[in-house]
């Protein structure tokens, strides 16, 4: 009998165990009393949680080494955590379910539910190749479910229910699949063949104003607007591009200036006309720009190239089942073709949903919690 190697066992064991107590230390959450009673959560991969594990679909991240540093993979599109996890837990909540999760049920939804879906968009077609996703409009009408539904029994009255929806939080991250995944893609969707860039970014916001108009009045009240990030930086764009000279493409990153730029006009305008509203922006891009451009001020040494990918910057083909990805994976910005890593996701929420918030207008989510 082997000692040595009968003795690793128990090690093993007890440093999965480890990782699976640290989990559900993470799933009950940090604080007793949290900042805000409960957070939903809308969007696409970036903060997809596993809600698209449940579909037939293409767009999915359930696999190794997806979720490498968390211990499994959960469906989250990184090696870790999201920004919303970071947020939530900094807001003193437990990781928010996802919504086809069976961990969604019952009375953990007072704490909030996570609708985003892998390759959603704000319009409905957005993401058809994938396969099955849940497009924003999709998402509002489960959120609708949760409403006239779920909550109710677990409150006395409906005041009781519109006064918990009313302190809550309500995140709303989408819009960079409408370009990489619509715009941006002439072969398989027409939009960039009918619309110009600003057009585009005029339809998007359209539908986007009516579809935060659905949210409030379905009882949201606070909430916060992710705006794009470089969508022109991240890997797949450059390996698309064949950049040679390692900069980021600034045809696309000028689409997305043009979206964000009316997502803050829109946000302006909804807190002046939505009663009771107070919408905050979230600029993504700023703090993502300048991590590519100074990475060293962010302990970052590799700005450009996916940790998990295939072809130039990783980015030909996103990161594959039981590939090995990179071992120095906090000194990468990006985990896969299109997403960033777990360190990048903690950096971009400490800068928001904090006292101390430098990439949050009006005010931070922090601060939005505690009106």
């Amino acid at each position: 009998m082997d000692i040595r190697r009968s003795s690793t066992v128990p090690l093993q064991f007890l440093c999965v165990l480890f990782l699976q107590l640290s989990w559900i230390v993470l799933l009950v959450g940090s604080q007793s009393s949290p900042l805000t009673p409960a957070m939903f959560i809308f969007g696409d991969s970036l903060i997809d949680n596993g809600n698209n594990n449940y579909f037939p679909s293409m767009a999915k991240a359930n696999y190794i080494p997806y979720g490498i540093d968390m211990g499994f993979p959960s469906g989250r599109f990184c090696n870790g955590l999201t920004v919303v996890d970071y947020g939530a837990l900094l807001l003193g909540l437990p990781l928010i379910p996802p919504y086809w999760s069976p961990t969604s049920k019952g009375e953990k939804i007072l704490r909030g539910v996570n609708y985003a879906s892998a390759a959603a968009g704000i319009l409905d077609e957005t993401g058809r190749h994938y396969g099955e996703r849940t497009s924003l409009n999709g998402q509002i009408l489960l959120f609708e479910k949760t409403v006239r539904l779920e909550l109710p029994p677990f409150y006395q009255n409906p005041e009781a229910l519109s006064q918990f929806l009313t302190k809550s939080i309500f995140l709303i991250g989408v819009g960079g699949n409408d370009y990489i995944n619509n715009y941006l893609l002439p072969n398989m969707y027409t939009s960039s063949k009918i619309y110009n860039g600003e057009a585009f970014a005029d339809l998007l916001i359209r539908n986007l104003s009516q579809q935060l108009k659905n949210l409030y009045s379905l009882g949201a009240r606070k909430m916060a607007l992710v705006g794009l990030g470089a969508l022109g930086c991240i890997p797949s764009q450059l390996s698309m591009a064949n950049s040679s000279d390692e900069g980021c493409v600034k045809p696309v990153n000028n689409l997305v200036t043009l979206y964000n730029a009316r997502l803050v006009q829109l946000l302006n305008t909804l807190n002046a006309s939505l009663p009771g509203s107070f919408f905050v922006y979230h600029n993504a891009y700023d703090i993502i720009t300048d991590m590519i451009n100074k990475p060293s001020n962010y302990g970052f040494t590799i700005p450009n190239e996916a940790c998990c990918g295939n072809g130039r910057y990783g980015g030909a083909v996103s990161c594959l089942p039981l590939q090995k990805p990179c071992t120095n994976r906090d000194q990468y910005i990006f985990w896969d073709s299109f997403h960033p890593t777990q360190a990048v996701n903690k950096i971009i929420a400490t800068r928001c949903y904090t006292k101390s918030a430098t990439d949050c207008y009006p005010i931070s989510i922090y601060q939005l919690a505690q009106i």
